[in-house]
């Protein structure tokens, strides 16, 4: 290499170092920066389960709606009841005056209707049952929606959801979602 080139060459590695503090704190700013985004989203966090289906107000809407529900169904059984009851008192005061044919056939009669009694009953409180968990589904459906298109407009990877019976034993309290979540909820459910 001639003296020229030495020179231009001794420039250009002066120019590059130059270049070479800047450029490497630009990069390293990039990389710090990424790593604070890409980890603050990253971060586990959870929702409690038990706050948001009792918080929710589609939950208190439902709830109302079943027990008006389940209060007239468990009436009608009542009222068949005392129906049965009070043919039950007539049959004991009346017992006396009937021949034995009409004491088994009523004693019958009143089998009979005891038996369609319990069954009925037993198909309200199933009725009652299935509508529970019905009304109990959909506003779990809703809380799983709402929660699964937070997360992916917020950026999370992963959203917990705990039960207020132990499945996360520790978190801090910014690792808590539910008040967020449970805000955006209800703002949705009524259309605000």
């Amino acid at each position: 290499m001639n003296n020229k080139s030495k020179t231009n060459h001794q420039k250009a590695g002066a120019s590059m170092n130059k270049l070479a503090l800047p450029l490497s704190l630009l990069a390293l700013l990039a990389s710090v920066a990424t790593f604070y985004i890409s980890h603050s989203k990253s971060e586990l966090v959870y929702v409690d389960i038990n706050k948001l289906v009792e918080g929710y107000e589609r939950t208190k809407v439902e709830r109302e709606s079943f027990n008006k529900k389940a209060s007239t169904l468990k009436a009608n059984v009542d009222s068949l009841m005392v129906d049965w009851q009070n043919e039950l008192k007539d049959y004991e005061k009346e017992r006396s005056s009937m021949t034995k044919k009409e004491l088994e056939l009523k004693q019958q009669l009143l089998q009979n209707k005891q038996q369609q009694i319990a069954n009925y009953q037993q198909a309200i409180q199933k009725q009652i049952q299935d509508e529970d968990q019905k009304m109990t589904q959909t506003v779990i459906n809703d809380i799983n929606d709402y929660v699964k298109e937070y997360g992916k407009k917020e950026g999370y990877r992963i959203i917990f959801g705990a039960k207020g019976s132990g499945n996360i034993m520790y978190a801090e309290e910014v690792s808590d979602l539910t008040q967020t979540v449970l805000e955006g909820l209800n703002a949705e459910y009524q259309g605000i």
